[in-house]
């Protein structure tokens, strides 16, 4: 695939996410795609802590001097992308196998179907990072109750997939839709952005 840059678009939100699927899936795939992405869950686990440790680290930059370091957002964003990515490929949107090093930045390459960008914040605001977690409590409520209809969405696409070896399009935007907002309000928690994510599923 050639190198891809998404470009941030003014009145868009920060941080966005797509996948490029095969019009057919092979029909094996909801069977075993679970067990083919387990080392990728395992390496992942780890990726995601050493995120959660810099989003922690960072509280504390942005409170005291205003700013978080691009290095520790870049490796936020290639923990996040690398999710995406897993994701992607365990819900059959993608049948690239995934590779095992993670793509730091904020600008995806365009090098895996499954795509995540992310604008970098330049100035920091330093009050919503201090009650960061309290402003995302209306987000986790909503995306608790929207997780179980798409959880549900999900285990009907699974049969779908296993019986006529296709994704049905309706269903595949509507769970994109929830992990493109549940990725948002990630992105907002590990202090990639400041900008506080829309109740929208919309690119």
């Amino acid at each position: 695939m050639a190198a891809a840059v998404i470009p941030y678009e003014s009145g868009s939100y920060p941080l966005g996410l797509d996948v490029t699927s095969p019009q057919t899936v092979e029909r094996w795939r909801p069977l075993l795609n679970w067990v083919l992405v387990i080392p990728h869950q395992l390496w992942l686990a780890v990726l995601l802590l050493g995120a959660e440790v810099l989003t922690f680290l960072g509280w504390f930059a942005i409170l005291f001097t205003g700013r978080m370091p691009d290095s520790w957002t870049d490796y936020i964003a290639g923990a996040v992308r690398y999710q995406w990515r897993v994701e992607s490929y365990l819900y059959a949107w993608t049948v690239q196998y995934p590779s095992f090093t993670p793509v730091s930045g904020h600008i995806d390459p365009g090098d895996y179907p499954a795509v995540l960008w992310c604008a970098r914040a330049v100035e920091r605001n330093r009050l919503t990072t201090f009650f960061r977690a309290l402003l995302a409590i209306p987000h986790l409520v909503v995306l608790y109750l929207f997780g179980i209809v798409a959880s549900l969405v999900l285990v009907a696409a699974w049969f779908v997939v296993l019986f006529t070896g296709r994704w049905p399009e309706g269903m595949r935007s509507f769970v994109i839709g929830f992990l493109r907002w549940q990725f948002r309000v990630q992105g907002y928690l590990s202090l990639l952005t400041d900008v506080y994510p829309p109740f929208d599923t919309a690119p």
